[in-house]
Formats: C-alpha cells, structure tokens, sequence
C-alpha cells in the first residue's frame, strides 16, 4: 500500500458533477475526473485488508457483496497511489475486459463491501477503475493486441450486449474466430440503447468495438437470428453458438385502458432517444419525446430513473415516477449490516434532476397504475392511481378507497424484464427454467453445442455480472473446443 496511513489521512473525494441547470441542457457524461494528485490520494485510503470483501463477489444474505468479477482492488488501488498507472492497468485487465463499461455503469458492489465504509467513507473504487482506463486509453497502453495464433475454430455470439462481448472478447484472445451478431443497427445491446448517454457515452463503446474489431472479432449488425439465420445454418459454419441475447421481455402493466395511445416500454422509449441522438443529434423528430406532457414512469429501479433523466432533457411538463414497494431507510438497519449490500433509499442523477426541475421528488412510493384514461381518439389523457399497502401474505394490495385522478400524456413502463424472448428459445430448442430464462447445466443448454449467459441466463441483473457470464462461459466453450482452457 502507498501510504499505510492514507484512510485517515485523506477524506473521500468523488469526481465533481456538473449543476443540474447545466448538465440538463445536454446528453453527455457530466463529472469531471479528479487531478492525477488527488486521485492518487483516494487510491492511498484503500487499507490493502487482510480480508478484501471488496473483491469477493459472494453472496451474502442473498445479495452479491463485493466485485462479481473479483477484481483486484487492492493491488491497483496500491498501484494508482504510486502512480504506476501501467502496472495498473495490467492488473486491472487480468479481471475485467470492460472497465471503459464498469467504471462508469456499475453501482459499485464493491465499494459498498469496502471495509473503510464499515465506519466511514468507502474508498472511491469505481473512480480509481476509472482513472487507470482512461489513462491506459490516453497513453497508448489500451491499443488492439490480435492473437498471435488462430486455432481454427469458429463461434457465433448471438448478442452484443455485455456477456455477448466479454464471451467473444475472450475467446477471440484465445485465439479462436468469433464472429458476433445483433438484431440492431449498432452493436453494443444495451450498452448502446439501454444506456443513456448521460451515463455511457456511446463513442466510448464505439472505441472499444473498433480495438475488438482491430483483433479481429466480426460484428454483424441488423441481423436478427432466429429469423434471418437459422440454428441450423449457423451449425454448418460455426463450431459453437453462444446465446447472449438479454433479458429483453419486458414486463407489461394489466390495468383498464392500457391499449391507450402513448404508453410504451422504457427500453423503446431510451432506444429512441438514443438512436435519434446518434443519427442526427435528435433533429429528425422521430423518437418518443416527453415535451411538454405530463409523464409518469412506472418502476423505481435504474431504468425508471434513466426515463426521468431523459424527460427532464427532453422538457417535460411533469414527471412522476411510481414505486410499488415502501421508501427504504435512508440508513442501513440492524438486519443490514456491512458488507451486506445496503438495502438504503438512493437519489439517482434524473430524480436529482427532476426534484430541481419540478420542485419535488419525482417519486411516489406504494403506488401503482389502476386504469389509463382515453379521450375520444383513444390518446392518454391521464391515470387513476391508486394507494398500495401490505398484505397478510406479503404481497402489496390495493387501498379501497384511496384512488386518485392524474393528468399523463405519455407512461412509460420500467416494470423489469420477464426473461429471453419466446421466438430464440423456440428457434434454437433450448429449455427454459419457470422464469423463461435459458435452463443450463454451468453455461451449456440443452441443444447440442449451444451455450448462453448473461441475462437470458440468470434473469435481468448487472452489467458486471453479465460480463462474468460471458468470461465464465467462454471458458466452457473453449474447454468443449480445446480439451482445456487457460482462459
């Protein structure tokens, strides 16, 4: 460790964020890194534990502490506070294929199992993690690095999102031919469309497609197989498939009037904004835009909270954002000690934003939709809400009584994923579990030479757990290929 005493020495000092007056009036990142000084001082307030929790990824009480991908946290951490941002970076990428990705995306597991937040300030590891990549960019150090030797085997990712290209971004080092494919016009999955640009900016996951390309993985894009390509015809090319396509189920809302026009999904909603961004810089008109309506988002997660961040931008009227479940303690609670996950209520970036924008927190807790109101040409005109409380089972039931009438023109459903889409299960003839996830013994389905990983695996969850899934099953595939892995 750089200074045995630097935890005590030094406060936490997180990048600085842009006022929300400032950074809404546009969709790029908004913090601005540290100095090279003061993030070595954060790197010197990590204590090098004897017991790093932070790097652990085990399940505790049901909940993952620490990094998934058992990142080495305290040897970088060291190394960022000596400034040897080389040896830095190789320790880093031992683990982690994408911190471009994490270090700006991840909620930082392993800051919240960091010991020096036992009783104080957690150690700013995601920001370190951030500094050691970008310098590894701005220096040379991140460039294309092909395979030397080509096995002569051939693999097909369904999926570019996070596991697709961490399984490829692997097994093309290993020196087998991968080539990926996506239904969309740009490869990334939801890196690209799931993700506002506020929060990944979408050249930095241009730049590390062009180094994967340069090393020779292939990405065809518009191209959705199980329609366009058959199992059948990728056999005859391919020695494996790798499904990795998601999650991307949504979850609908059953109320009265839900055929209403201008209610849509948060993904398509996101998507839009993003590929109008992308195109024309939102010239063309043609996303779903928030202007100067009322809009409630339905789900208090990530993704509900990225549509009121993108509503706030776009110039929303108003925007409530819906919670079935109680407001959490703003506090950890005895039965949610450290290095647990803490179970605490988080203002997010668009709620920050929508509470300065529209005087108020945008969220309304124990509350869901009980029926959408049309007008005469069948366009939303409102919702009646309704109040929810706990029931004897455990189960949220609604309040008699408690209804009330809101005015929405646009609603937009963050209600989470139900699992992998019917018609790629279908077409590939892989079982799924009751949750319509793909059922596998470790990442090998019930098709012959057909793997999967990710969320159409595990169900929705973390892009740095996506990305462990795609290492974990890159290594099985180049077991069944090889004989052996050294990945």
């Amino acid at each position: 460790m750089g200074n045995p005493f630097g935890f005590m020495e030094y406060a936490r000092q997180e990048a600085p964020a842009d006022s929300v007056q400032e950074r809404i009036k546009h969709y790029n990142e908004f913090h601005t890194p540290l100095t090279e000084r003061e993030q070595k001082r954060q790197g010197e307030r990590c204590m090098n534990c004897g017991v790093p929790f932070c790097q652990s990824g085990l399940p505790i009480n049901g909940m993952i502490s620490g990094c998934p991908l058992n990142n080495l946290i305290p040897e970088w951490n060291s190394l960022v506070s000596l400034g040897a941002w080389k040896p830095a970076y190789q320790r880093l990428k031992l683990t982690n294929p994408f911190p471009e990705f994490t270090s700006r995306v991840c909620p930082a597991l392993c800051e919240k199992a960091c010991t020096c937040g036992a009783n104080g300030e957690a150690v700013t590891v995601r920001a370190n993690e951030y500094s050691v990549i970008e310098n590894a960019y701005r220096t040379g150090l991140a460039k294309p690095d092909p395979p030397k030797v080509r096995t002569g085997k051939k693999i097909a990712v369904i999926g570019s999102g996070p596991a697709g290209l961490a399984a490829a971004d692997l097994l093309n080092r290993r020196g087998h031919s991968v080539t990926v494919y996506e239904r969309s016009d740009r490869a990334g999955g939801l890196l690209m469309y799931g993700i506002p640009n506020m929060k990944l900016e979408k050249q930095i996951v241009e730049r590390k497609l062009n180094i994967m390309s340069e090393e020779g993985v292939i990405f065809v894009t518009n191209t959705d197989v199980g329609k366009d390509i058959s199992k059948e015809e990728l056999l005859t090319q391919f020695d494996s498939i790798i499904l990795a396509c998601g999650a991307s189920h949504p979850r609908d809302i059953k109320a009265d009037g839900r055929d209403a026009k201008g209610i849509y999904f948060a993904v398509d909603f996101l998507k839009s904004t993003t590929k109008s961004l992308l195109d024309n810089g939102l010239q063309d008109g043609t996303y779903l835009s928030a202007k100067d309506k009322d809009v409630i988002v339905i789900g208090g997660g990530d993704t509900g909270n990225d549509c009121v961040g993108t509503c706030v931008r776009h110039g929303a009227k108003s925007v409530l954002q819906l919670e079935m479940m109680p407001k959490l303690p703003d506090h950890r609670t005895d039965d949610n000690p450290w290095p647990e996950w803490p179970r605490i209520c988080k203002t997010d970036y668009g709620q920050e934003e929508a509470a300065a924008v529209y005087g108020a927190d945008p969220r309304v807790y124990q509350t869901t939709v009980k029926e959408f109101l049309k007008d005469e040409n069948g366009d939303l005109r409102g919702a009646v809400l309704v109040r929810l409380e706990r029931g004897r089972d455990g189960r949220m039931i609604s309040v008699e009584g408690s209804e009330t009438e809101v005015a929405a023109q646009l609603v937009l459903i963050a209600a989470g994923f139900l699992g992998s889409e019917s018609y790629v299960t279908e077409a590939f003839g892989v079982d799924t579990d009751a949750r319509s996830n793909v059922a596998a013994q470790g990442h090998r389905t019930s098709a012959e030479k057909v793997y999967t990983a990710g969320d159409m695996h595990i169900g929705q969850s973390l892009v740095v757990r996506a990305i462990r899934e795609g290492i974990d099953c890159a290594r099985e595939v180049d077991e069944d290929l090889m004989g052996y892995s050294n990945l």
